[in-house]
Protein backbone atom coordinates (compact mmCIF):
# COMPACT_ATOMS: atom_id res chain seq x y z
CA UNK A 1 0.00 0.00 0.00
CA UNK A 2 3.11 2.26 0.53
CA UNK A 3 3.31 2.98 -3.21
CA UNK A 4 -0.30 3.26 -3.37
CA UNK A 5 0.44 6.16 -1.13
CA UNK A 6 3.26 7.52 -2.62
CA UNK A 7 1.10 8.01 -6.20
CA UNK A 8 -1.64 9.48 -4.38
CA UNK A 9 1.16 11.98 -2.47
CA UNK A 10 2.64 12.22 -6.60
CA UNK A 11 -1.24 13.12 -7.77
CA UNK A 12 -1.90 15.89 -4.86
CA UNK A 13 1.83 17.47 -5.91
CA UNK A 14 1.78 17.54 -9.67
CA UNK A 15 -2.02 19.11 -9.34
CA UNK A 16 -0.67 21.27 -7.13
CA UNK A 17 2.30 22.60 -9.33
CA UNK A 18 -0.65 23.09 -11.84
CA UNK A 19 -2.68 25.31 -9.72
CA UNK A 20 0.08 27.04 -7.43
CA UNK A 21 0.13 28.89 -4.68
CA UNK A 22 -1.66 27.59 -1.56
CA UNK A 23 -3.08 25.04 -3.70
CA UNK A 24 -0.18 22.77 -1.90
CA UNK A 25 -1.94 22.85 1.05
CA UNK A 26 -5.47 22.39 0.72
CA UNK A 27 -4.49 19.70 -1.67
CA UNK A 28 -2.78 18.15 0.90
CA UNK A 29 -5.60 18.44 3.21
CA UNK A 30 -7.68 16.62 0.95
CA UNK A 31 -4.81 13.60 0.31
CA UNK A 32 -5.09 13.54 4.25
CA UNK A 33 -9.53 13.16 3.96
CA UNK A 34 -8.80 10.12 1.15
CA UNK A 35 -6.18 8.58 3.59
CA UNK A 36 -8.51 8.79 6.24
CA UNK A 37 -11.92 8.08 5.19
CA UNK A 38 -10.68 5.79 2.02
CA UNK A 39 -7.60 4.14 3.49
CA UNK A 40 -8.69 3.87 6.85
CA UNK A 41 -5.49 5.97 7.71
CA UNK A 42 -5.24 7.77 11.43
CA UNK A 43 -4.21 11.20 10.47
CA UNK A 44 -0.66 12.15 11.57
CA UNK A 45 0.55 15.10 13.34
CA UNK A 46 0.09 18.69 11.57
CA UNK A 47 3.30 20.63 12.02
CA UNK A 48 1.97 22.96 14.75
CA UNK A 49 5.23 24.03 16.04
CA UNK A 50 6.84 25.05 12.66
CA UNK A 51 3.84 26.89 11.84
CA UNK A 52 3.70 28.61 14.85
CA UNK A 53 7.26 30.14 14.15
CA UNK A 54 6.54 30.81 11.17
CA UNK A 55 3.33 33.05 12.27
CA UNK A 56 5.41 34.73 14.83
CA UNK A 57 8.15 36.08 11.99
CA UNK A 58 5.80 36.81 9.46
CA UNK A 59 3.68 38.90 11.91
CA UNK A 60 7.42 40.69 13.20
CA UNK A 61 8.61 41.03 9.39
CA UNK A 62 5.23 41.98 7.81
CA UNK A 63 4.96 45.30 10.34
CA UNK A 64 8.73 45.68 9.60
CA UNK A 65 7.27 46.32 5.81
CA UNK A 66 4.67 48.36 6.84
CA UNK A 67 6.66 50.78 8.57
CA UNK A 68 8.84 51.38 5.51
CA UNK A 69 11.80 49.91 6.87
CA UNK A 70 11.40 47.20 4.72
CA UNK A 71 12.11 49.18 1.58
CA UNK A 72 14.26 51.66 3.51
CA UNK A 73 16.87 48.31 3.70
CA UNK A 74 16.72 47.75 -0.08
CA UNK A 75 17.07 51.63 -0.23
CA UNK A 76 20.62 50.67 1.35
CA UNK A 77 21.17 47.76 -1.04
CA UNK A 78 20.63 49.83 -3.92
CA UNK A 79 23.13 53.12 -2.61
CA UNK A 80 25.51 49.96 -3.06
CA UNK A 81 24.65 48.72 -6.42
CA UNK A 82 25.16 52.11 -7.85
CA UNK A 83 28.24 53.11 -6.08
CA UNK A 84 29.76 49.99 -7.40
CA UNK A 85 28.15 49.21 -10.99
CA UNK A 86 31.11 47.29 -12.08
CA UNK A 87 31.15 44.62 -9.19
CA UNK A 88 27.15 43.53 -9.95
CA UNK A 89 27.83 40.23 -11.13
CA UNK A 90 28.96 39.76 -7.28
CA UNK A 91 27.30 42.28 -5.59
CA UNK A 92 23.75 41.80 -6.88
CA UNK A 93 23.29 37.83 -5.80
CA UNK A 94 25.12 39.15 -2.40
CA UNK A 95 22.62 42.25 -1.63
CA UNK A 96 19.76 39.52 -2.33
CA UNK A 97 21.36 36.64 -0.24
CA UNK A 98 22.31 39.41 2.53
CA UNK A 99 18.23 40.58 2.95
CA UNK A 100 16.91 37.09 2.91
CA UNK A 101 19.24 36.17 5.80
CA UNK A 102 17.77 39.39 7.33
CA UNK A 103 14.41 39.39 6.98
CA UNK A 104 14.02 35.84 6.53
CA UNK A 105 11.99 35.82 2.82
CA UNK A 106 13.20 35.05 -0.66
CA UNK A 107 10.66 37.44 -2.04
CA UNK A 108 12.64 40.48 -1.04
CA UNK A 109 14.71 40.08 -4.35
CA UNK A 110 11.87 41.57 -6.31
CA UNK A 111 12.66 45.37 -5.23
CA UNK A 112 16.14 44.94 -6.64
CA UNK A 113 16.08 42.93 -9.75
CA UNK A 114 15.00 46.04 -11.60
CA UNK A 115 17.91 48.08 -9.88
CA UNK A 116 20.25 45.23 -10.58
CA UNK A 117 19.05 45.00 -14.12
CA UNK A 118 19.58 48.61 -14.52
CA UNK A 119 22.98 48.83 -12.99
CA UNK A 120 23.91 46.36 -15.35
CA UNK A 121 22.59 47.67 -18.81
CA UNK A 122 23.87 51.24 -18.40
CA UNK A 123 27.68 49.01 -17.41
CA UNK A 124 27.17 47.26 -20.63
CA UNK A 125 27.17 43.98 -18.38
CA UNK A 126 25.32 41.02 -19.88
CA UNK A 127 22.33 41.45 -17.53
CA UNK A 128 21.77 37.65 -16.96
CA UNK A 129 24.97 37.52 -15.18
CA UNK A 130 23.77 39.41 -12.03
CA UNK A 131 20.26 38.60 -12.52
CA UNK A 132 20.19 34.92 -12.96
CA UNK A 133 22.25 34.63 -9.74
CA UNK A 134 20.49 37.04 -7.98
CA UNK A 135 17.21 34.93 -7.77
CA UNK A 136 19.06 31.75 -6.88
CA UNK A 137 21.28 33.95 -4.25
CA UNK A 138 18.28 35.06 -2.33
CA UNK A 139 16.45 31.63 -2.45
CA UNK A 140 20.05 30.27 -0.85
CA UNK A 141 19.80 32.59 1.84
CA UNK A 142 16.98 30.81 3.53
CA UNK A 143 18.65 28.47 5.10
CA UNK A 144 21.37 30.46 6.36
CA UNK A 145 19.14 32.71 7.88
CA UNK A 146 18.07 32.66 11.57
CA UNK A 147 14.28 34.14 11.65
CA UNK A 148 13.68 32.20 8.23
CA UNK A 149 10.82 29.33 8.12
CA UNK A 150 13.23 26.60 7.33
CA UNK A 151 15.07 27.34 10.96
CA UNK A 152 11.69 26.85 12.36
CA UNK A 153 11.24 23.93 10.98
CA UNK A 154 15.05 22.57 12.05
CA UNK A 155 14.32 24.02 15.79
CA UNK A 156 11.03 22.58 15.45
CA UNK A 157 11.73 18.97 14.68
CA UNK A 158 15.03 18.24 17.07
CA UNK A 159 13.03 19.39 19.96
CA UNK A 160 10.05 16.85 18.75
CA UNK A 161 12.92 14.18 18.32
CA UNK A 162 14.07 15.56 21.86
CA UNK A 163 17.74 16.24 20.52
CA UNK A 164 20.01 19.10 21.61
CA UNK A 165 19.99 20.84 17.92
CA UNK A 166 21.00 24.95 18.81
CA UNK A 167 20.46 27.76 16.36
CA UNK A 168 24.17 28.61 16.17
CA UNK A 169 25.01 24.83 15.23
CA UNK A 170 23.10 25.26 12.39
CA UNK A 171 23.97 28.85 11.35
CA UNK A 172 27.61 27.98 12.11
CA UNK A 173 26.84 25.44 8.94
CA UNK A 174 24.85 27.04 6.55
CA UNK A 175 25.85 30.84 6.82
CA UNK A 176 29.65 30.07 5.35
CA UNK A 177 28.27 27.02 3.39
CA UNK A 178 25.60 28.92 1.28
CA UNK A 179 27.84 32.14 1.26
CA UNK A 180 30.66 30.53 -0.57
CA UNK A 181 28.02 28.94 -2.64
CA UNK A 182 27.28 32.24 -3.44
CA UNK A 183 30.25 33.35 -4.45
CA UNK A 184 31.39 30.02 -5.96
CA UNK A 185 27.97 30.68 -8.73
CA UNK A 186 29.06 34.55 -8.89
CA UNK A 187 32.38 33.60 -10.27
CA UNK A 188 30.88 31.33 -13.05
CA UNK A 189 28.49 33.74 -13.76
CA UNK A 190 31.13 36.48 -14.48
CA UNK A 191 31.91 35.12 -17.82
CA UNK A 192 28.72 33.72 -18.83
CA UNK A 193 27.06 34.34 -22.34
CA UNK A 194 28.28 36.80 -24.82
CA UNK A 195 29.25 40.49 -24.67
CA UNK A 196 26.50 41.85 -25.38
CA UNK A 197 28.12 44.26 -28.21
CA UNK A 198 29.26 40.94 -29.82
CA UNK A 199 26.20 38.64 -29.15
CA UNK A 200 24.31 38.57 -32.68
CA UNK A 201 20.93 37.71 -31.27
CA UNK A 202 20.98 40.61 -28.85
CA UNK A 203 22.32 42.99 -31.93
CA UNK A 204 19.99 41.52 -34.50
CA UNK A 205 17.31 43.05 -31.58
CA UNK A 206 18.67 46.22 -31.55
CA UNK A 207 17.77 46.96 -35.04
CA UNK A 208 14.28 47.36 -33.47
CA UNK A 209 14.16 50.98 -32.58
CA UNK A 210 11.58 50.44 -29.82
CA UNK A 211 13.50 47.50 -28.33
CA UNK A 212 16.68 50.08 -28.31
CA UNK A 213 14.44 52.66 -26.70
CA UNK A 214 12.09 50.63 -24.25
CA UNK A 215 16.21 49.23 -22.64
CA UNK A 216 16.94 52.05 -19.95
CA UNK A 217 14.58 53.79 -18.25
CA UNK A 218 15.91 56.89 -17.66
CA UNK A 219 13.19 57.81 -15.44
CA UNK A 220 13.94 54.97 -13.00
CA UNK A 221 14.24 56.91 -9.37
CA UNK A 222 17.52 56.29 -7.89
CA UNK A 223 18.20 55.41 -3.79
CA UNK A 224 19.73 59.03 -3.43
CA UNK A 225 16.53 60.49 -4.60
CA UNK A 226 14.34 58.68 -2.00
CA UNK A 227 13.17 60.00 1.28
CA UNK A 228 12.27 57.74 4.03
CA UNK A 229 10.14 58.69 7.58
CA UNK A 230 11.51 58.58 10.53
CA UNK A 231 8.67 56.09 10.88
CA UNK A 232 10.73 53.68 8.93
CA UNK A 233 14.33 54.16 10.12
CA UNK A 234 12.76 53.01 13.45
CA UNK A 235 11.24 50.34 12.56
CA UNK A 236 14.19 48.91 11.05
CA UNK A 237 16.38 49.87 13.55
CA UNK A 238 13.93 47.98 16.16
CA UNK A 239 13.55 45.00 13.82
CA UNK A 240 17.44 44.46 13.16
CA UNK A 241 17.96 44.25 16.94
CA UNK A 242 15.41 42.63 17.61
CA UNK A 243 16.96 39.78 15.38
CA UNK A 244 20.76 40.24 16.92
CA UNK A 245 18.56 39.48 20.03
CA UNK A 246 16.71 36.17 18.65
CA UNK A 247 20.13 34.80 17.62
CA UNK A 248 22.06 35.89 21.22
CA UNK A 249 19.32 34.41 23.27
CA UNK A 250 19.12 31.19 20.72
CA UNK A 251 23.25 30.78 21.29
CA UNK A 252 23.71 31.66 24.75
CA UNK A 253 20.27 32.23 26.19
CA UNK A 254 20.29 28.63 28.02
CA UNK A 255 23.61 29.01 29.27
CA UNK A 256 23.56 32.62 31.27
CA UNK A 257 19.97 31.49 32.61
CA UNK A 258 17.95 33.88 30.07
CA UNK A 259 15.96 31.46 29.21
CA UNK A 260 13.73 29.87 32.39
CA UNK A 261 13.88 26.29 32.66
CA UNK A 262 11.97 23.90 30.39
CA UNK A 263 11.65 26.28 27.80
CA UNK A 264 12.90 25.56 24.46
CA UNK A 265 14.20 27.70 21.78
CA UNK A 266 11.73 27.17 18.94
CA UNK A 267 9.17 28.50 21.70
CA UNK A 268 11.62 31.07 22.73
CA UNK A 269 11.59 32.03 19.24
CA UNK A 270 7.93 32.38 18.61
CA UNK A 271 7.43 34.82 21.66
CA UNK A 272 10.42 36.81 20.86
CA UNK A 273 9.64 37.54 17.34
CA UNK A 274 5.90 38.26 18.39
CA UNK A 275 7.46 40.98 20.78
CA UNK A 276 9.75 42.81 17.95
CA UNK A 277 6.59 43.23 16.17
CA UNK A 278 5.10 44.76 19.13
CA UNK A 279 7.94 47.06 19.66
CA UNK A 280 7.76 47.99 16.06
CA UNK A 281 4.28 48.19 16.73
CA UNK A 282 4.22 50.71 19.90
CA UNK A 283 7.32 52.64 18.56
CA UNK A 284 5.99 54.10 15.29
CA UNK A 285 2.34 53.60 15.71
CA UNK A 286 2.31 51.87 12.39
CA UNK A 287 -1.88 51.22 11.61
CA UNK A 288 -2.15 47.27 11.99
CA UNK A 289 -4.56 47.15 8.72
CA UNK A 290 -1.42 48.08 6.97
CA UNK A 291 0.61 45.02 8.15
CA UNK A 292 -2.06 42.24 6.82
CA UNK A 293 -1.79 43.97 3.48
CA UNK A 294 1.85 43.62 3.19
CA UNK A 295 3.41 41.21 0.39
CA UNK A 296 5.77 39.47 3.62
CA UNK A 297 2.05 38.74 5.42
CA UNK A 298 0.50 37.46 2.33
CA UNK A 299 3.37 35.15 0.76
CA UNK A 300 3.87 33.93 4.73
CA UNK A 301 0.47 33.09 5.37
CA UNK A 302 0.73 31.36 1.66
CA UNK A 303 3.64 29.40 2.81
CA UNK A 304 1.97 28.57 6.25
CA UNK A 305 -1.09 26.78 4.47
CA UNK A 306 1.24 25.15 1.99
CA UNK A 307 3.51 23.34 5.04
CA UNK A 308 0.16 22.57 7.17
CA UNK A 309 -1.51 20.55 3.84
CA UNK A 310 0.94 19.14 2.41
CA UNK A 311 3.02 18.35 5.37
CA UNK A 312 0.62 17.05 7.43
CA UNK A 313 -0.44 14.65 4.15
CA UNK A 314 3.35 13.26 4.00
CA UNK A 315 3.81 12.83 7.73
CA UNK A 316 0.52 10.58 7.60
CA UNK A 317 1.96 8.43 4.79
CA UNK A 318 5.11 8.33 6.54
CA UNK A 319 3.58 7.15 9.85
CA UNK A 320 1.31 4.58 8.48
CA UNK A 321 4.34 3.09 6.42
CA UNK A 322 7.56 3.50 8.73
CA UNK A 323 8.50 0.01 9.32
CA UNK A 324 8.52 -0.52 5.82
CA UNK A 325 10.42 2.83 4.54
CA UNK A 326 12.84 1.69 6.95
CA UNK A 327 13.44 -1.65 5.45
CA UNK A 328 13.63 -0.31 2.10
CA UNK A 329 16.39 2.50 2.65
CA UNK A 330 18.38 1.80 5.73
CA UNK A 331 21.00 -0.12 4.36
CA UNK A 332 21.84 2.55 1.52
CA UNK A 333 21.26 5.33 4.07
CA UNK A 334 23.64 3.95 6.47
CA UNK A 335 26.19 3.49 4.32
CA UNK A 336 26.10 6.38 2.51
CA UNK A 337 24.35 8.68 4.69
CA UNK A 338 25.03 11.75 2.51
CA UNK A 339 22.45 10.54 0.05
CA UNK A 340 20.13 12.01 2.07
CA UNK A 341 20.48 15.63 0.80
CA UNK A 342 19.90 13.75 -2.95
CA UNK A 343 16.77 12.73 -1.63
CA UNK A 344 15.77 16.29 -0.62
CA UNK A 345 16.73 18.02 -3.47
CA UNK A 346 14.84 15.56 -5.57
CA UNK A 347 11.74 16.43 -3.34
CA UNK A 348 12.23 20.57 -3.54
CA UNK A 349 12.39 20.51 -7.17
CA UNK A 350 8.49 19.72 -6.71
CA UNK A 351 8.06 21.18 -3.32
CA UNK A 352 7.93 25.29 -3.90
CA UNK A 353 9.04 26.35 -0.12
CA UNK A 354 12.51 24.74 1.79
CA UNK A 355 10.52 24.63 4.78
CA UNK A 356 8.00 21.87 3.28
CA UNK A 357 10.46 19.81 2.32
CA UNK A 358 12.65 20.02 5.67
CA UNK A 359 9.49 19.53 7.49
CA UNK A 360 8.62 15.98 5.46
CA UNK A 361 11.95 15.01 5.60
CA UNK A 362 13.89 15.79 8.88
CA UNK A 363 11.76 13.66 10.69
CA UNK A 364 12.02 11.07 7.76
CA UNK A 365 16.06 11.52 8.52
CA UNK A 366 15.62 10.96 12.32
CA UNK A 367 13.38 8.20 11.63
CA UNK A 368 16.24 6.48 9.61
CA UNK A 369 18.21 6.91 12.14
CA UNK A 370 21.20 9.50 10.13
CA UNK A 371 23.12 11.20 12.34
CA UNK A 372 22.50 14.88 13.18
CA UNK A 373 25.48 16.43 12.01
CA UNK A 374 24.48 15.07 8.46
CA UNK A 375 20.96 15.92 8.30
CA UNK A 376 22.74 19.72 9.14
CA UNK A 377 25.65 19.76 6.58
CA UNK A 378 22.95 19.14 4.08
CA UNK A 379 20.01 21.45 4.54
CA UNK A 380 21.15 23.71 1.49
CA UNK A 381 20.65 20.73 -0.51
CA UNK A 382 16.64 21.37 -0.05
CA UNK A 383 16.68 24.29 -2.44
CA UNK A 384 16.23 23.10 -5.76
CA UNK A 385 13.07 24.82 -7.31
CA UNK A 386 15.14 26.37 -9.94
CA UNK A 387 14.98 23.57 -11.50
CA UNK A 388 11.89 24.24 -13.67
CA UNK A 389 12.11 27.98 -14.36
CA UNK A 390 8.59 29.14 -12.95
CA UNK A 391 9.13 30.02 -9.65
CA UNK A 392 7.88 33.98 -9.07
CA UNK A 393 11.19 35.26 -7.86
CA UNK A 394 12.75 33.45 -11.29
CA UNK A 395 9.99 35.06 -13.96
CA UNK A 396 10.23 38.46 -12.39
CA UNK A 397 14.19 38.38 -13.19
CA UNK A 398 13.10 37.73 -16.66
CA UNK A 399 10.21 40.20 -17.39
CA UNK A 400 12.67 42.99 -15.50
CA UNK A 401 15.73 41.93 -17.76
CA UNK A 402 14.08 43.94 -20.81
CA UNK A 403 16.88 42.92 -22.85
CA UNK A 404 16.11 39.18 -22.92
CA UNK A 405 19.05 37.64 -21.83
CA UNK A 406 17.99 36.13 -18.70
CA UNK A 407 15.34 33.81 -19.91
CA UNK A 408 14.15 30.26 -20.45
CA UNK A 409 15.75 28.32 -23.53
CA UNK A 410 13.80 26.62 -26.36
CA UNK A 411 13.96 23.17 -24.00
CA UNK A 412 12.56 25.02 -21.14
CA UNK A 413 15.21 23.01 -18.86
CA UNK A 414 18.02 25.25 -20.80
CA UNK A 415 16.86 28.32 -18.80
CA UNK A 416 19.22 31.43 -17.36
CA UNK A 417 18.78 29.77 -13.43
CA UNK A 418 19.91 26.36 -13.96
CA UNK A 419 23.64 26.08 -14.18
CA UNK A 420 24.46 28.73 -11.42
CA UNK A 421 21.23 27.44 -9.11
CA UNK A 422 23.30 23.90 -9.72
CA UNK A 423 26.67 24.96 -9.08
CA UNK A 424 25.31 27.21 -5.83
CA UNK A 425 23.57 24.36 -4.29
CA UNK A 426 25.60 21.58 -4.55
CA UNK A 427 29.19 23.67 -3.55
CA UNK A 428 27.03 25.10 -0.46
CA UNK A 429 26.07 21.50 0.27
CA UNK A 430 29.56 19.90 -0.21
CA UNK A 431 30.83 22.44 2.08
CA UNK A 432 27.89 22.52 4.50
CA UNK A 433 28.34 18.51 5.03
CA UNK A 434 32.24 19.05 5.01
CA UNK A 435 31.69 21.52 7.70
CA UNK A 436 29.17 19.38 9.82
CA UNK A 437 31.06 16.36 9.39
CA UNK A 438 34.27 17.29 10.83
CA UNK A 439 36.32 17.17 7.35
CA UNK A 440 36.75 20.43 7.29
CA UNK A 441 35.67 21.87 10.98
CA UNK A 442 37.13 25.59 11.21
CA UNK A 443 38.68 25.82 8.11
CA UNK A 444 35.08 26.66 6.71
CA UNK A 445 35.04 30.32 7.64
CA UNK A 446 38.59 30.59 5.68
CA UNK A 447 37.50 28.66 2.27
CA UNK A 448 34.53 31.32 2.25
CA UNK A 449 36.98 34.23 3.42
CA UNK A 450 39.50 32.92 0.59
CA UNK A 451 36.51 32.30 -2.23
CA UNK A 452 36.10 36.05 -1.39
CA UNK A 453 39.46 37.09 -2.36
CA UNK A 454 39.80 35.13 -5.26
CA UNK A 455 36.61 36.14 -6.61
CA UNK A 456 37.31 39.64 -6.37
CA UNK A 457 40.88 39.14 -7.23
CA UNK A 458 39.25 37.26 -11.03
CA UNK A 459 37.35 40.06 -11.52
CA UNK A 460 39.56 43.11 -10.99
CA UNK A 461 41.95 41.17 -13.69
CA UNK A 462 38.62 40.78 -16.13
CA UNK A 463 39.49 42.31 -19.35
CA UNK A 464 37.21 45.68 -20.04
CA UNK A 465 34.19 45.40 -21.84
CA UNK A 466 34.61 44.84 -25.69
CA UNK A 467 32.25 47.57 -26.53
CA UNK A 468 29.67 50.00 -25.91
CA UNK A 469 26.56 48.29 -26.90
Amino acid sequence: MFYVHMLLLLSIIFVGIRFGGIAFGLLGGLGVSILAFVFGIAPGNPPISVMLIILAVVAASATLEATGGLNLLVNYAERLLRKHPSKIVFLGPLCTYTLTVLVGTGHSVYPLLPVIYDVSIKKNIRPERPMAMATVASQMGITASPIAAAAAVVMATAATNNLDISLSSVLMVTIPATFTGVIIGCLWSLRRGKELAVDPEFQEQMKNEDFKAQLINEEMATADNQKFSKQSKTGLSIFLGGIATVVFIAMFGKDIGLLPEGVKTSVALQFLMLSVGALILLATKVDPKKVVKTNVFTAGMSAIIIIFGIAWMSDTIIAANKPYIISLVEDVVRAQPWTFAIAMFASSIFLKSQAAVLTIMLPLGFMLGIPAEVLIGTLPACYAYFFFPFYPSDLAAIQFDRAGTTKIGKYVLNHSFMIPGFIGVVSATLIGYSISTGILPIWGWAIAIVAIITAINLHMNRQPEVASI
